[in-house]
């Protein structure tokens, strides 16, 4: 699995970003079945940049804490049966690798919503990071049912890796 992580920001944090990506990343995609060595991008910004992308790709022009843009078409959520057709598309022609997609975090936000929940920076970045995977495989939280599918994976794959609130 392949990992880009951009900081276009100064701050800095107590723990390793990448490994920490690359942990919590690897950890949804094998609860999820993912059957490809994939390829993910993460570019941390602060509260300025994600407004900037969040009111270019959402046209909405606030402030928020994680945006995720998956590359696949998903029928269902973590459903990899991908066409012969769609592969040029989803694949890296020069590693193989599926391009699950680009998140994209606030690490003002980060540091914030650590401090509001009383968790440690780890633990907050470590749940950003398991929202977005889940939304790069598909899942969404329009509908309170989806919500709940989703908040229970995410604190699966933490407990899993031992990253709790305490943290």
């Amino acid at each position: 699995m392949t990992f880009y992580v951009e900081n276009e920001t100064e701050t800095t944090f107590p723990f390793d970003v990448e490994a920490l990506v690359e942990q919590v990343v690897t950890e949804v995609l094998e609860d999820e079945g993912c059957p490809y060595e994939t390829q993910v991008n993460v570019l941390l910004t602060d509260n300025e940049g994600i407004r900037a992308y969040n009111k270019e790709f959402r046209q909405i022009d606030r402030e928020t804490d994680v945006l995720s843009f998956p590359n696949l078409d998903f029928e269902a959520p973590a459903e990899f049966e991908i066409d012969e057709d769609r592969e040029a598309d989803y694949f890296d022609p020069d590693t193989g690798e599926l391009i699950l997609g680009d998140i994209i975090l606030s690490v003002d936000k980060v540091i914030e919503q650590a401090e509001s929940y009383g968790h440690s920076q780890k633990r907050e970045m470590a749940f950003l990071v398991a929202h977005s995977a889940l939304h790069l495989c598909g899942y969404d939280h329009m509908e309170p049912q989806e919500a709940a599918v989703m908040e229970e994976k995410q604190e699966r794959a933490l407990q899993r890796l031992g990253i709790t609130r305490e943290d």
